[in-house]
Order: structure tokens, then sequence, then C-alpha cells
């Protein structure tokens, strides 16, 4: 996972990226929304793929921790067997 620190990711952490459709069949959010989120610190935020570009991605793994804590927040634990 993403060390908010140092912003470092140690190699032996997953980082596959994933596009937008990948980000909203996970989430279940529409695109707006995850921008919306996002915008105001509550979503994971994109990766630039091309400097200067509009392309971008998501870490795979931060969106299951996304979608986990809000499992977790219905009082839930999350089994990660």
């Amino acid at each position: 996972m993403l060390n908010r620190e140092t912003k470092t990711i140690t190699e032996n952490q997953a980082t596959r990226l994933i596009r937008i459709r990948q980000v909203m069949d996970r989430a279940g959010l529409s695109k707006s929304h995850i921008y919306f989120l996002a915008a105001q610190g509550k979503f994971p935020k994109s990766i630039s793929l091309v400097p200067g570009g509009t392309s971008v991605a998501w870490l795979e793994s931060e969106i299951g921790d996304f979608i986990n804590q809000q499992i977790k927040a219905r009082g839930w634990e999350v089994d990660h067997a």
C-alpha cells in the first residue's frame, strides 16, 4: 500500500493500474461521482499515465482498500483469506 508520509510504494506490493471503467465497475460508482469524491479527498487519486496528457489510471490496491473501508464502515469485517 502507499505510504502517505513518504509517498513511496514497496516493490513487493501489487502495482496494477486500472482504468476508469474498471474503477466504476468495482466501486459501483459513476465516473462523475468518482471524480467528485476524489476532489474531496474521499476517493483514491488517479495517476497520470502520460506527462501533460489526459490518460489516467488508479492503483488497483487503493480501489480495493476504498471498498474495504466502505464495508468496515457498515460494521462488517473484511476477510482477506
